[in-house]
């Protein structure tokens, strides 16, 4: 792993134009509101709570759900180091089925840097138990908001 890269773009915490997103996003009316806060290791976490809008099979979160949740998490987390990208490559793993009307707890890590490449680690737990993990790489952006050519 690789040191924690020196934040150059934006302040911590900067959403950058993700104001229409669907899970995040503050001028989106379907949004599910999702506000992260950093901890001490330079990670994320927050909680959410699913209604049944949101289920996939009767009483479970549906798994598509739950990819993004997790995928909202890591952006989070490089948003709140000052990086903005986007994801290149996802895998989910489900460990247990993940209720709806039941707070559950969503972290997100950085597990490497090498700009612009940035693998991450997210899981979400209930009561400390894993029932979702992922981890990924995600390509920071341009400026101009296009990729980096070391992406391609």
């Amino acid at each position: 792993m690789s040191a924690i890269t020196e934040i150059t773009e934006k302040p911590i915490g900067v959403h950058f134009d993700h104001a229409a997103c669907l899970l995040c996003g503050t001028d989106n009316p379907w949004s599910l509101g999702l506000t992260f806060e950093s901890d001490s290791a330079g990670g994320v976490s927050t909680t959410v709570e699913a209604d049944a809008r949101l289920q996939g099979y009767a009483g479970m979160l549906h798994g598509g759900v739950s990819a993004a949740l997790l995928d909202a998490a890591m952006t989070h987390c490089l948003f709140h180091r000052g990086v903005r990208a986007v994801t290149a490559d996802l895998r989910v793993r489900y460990v247990k089925s993940v209720p709806i009307r039941q707070g559950v707890t969503l972290k997100a890590w950085v597990t490497e840097e090498m700009p612009p490449l940035y693998r991450l680690k997210a899981q979400i737990l209930l009561e400390g138990i894993v029932l979702v993990w992922a981890k990924a790489t995600f390509c920071k952006l341009s400026a101009n908001g296009t990729l980096d050519m070391a992406c391609s």
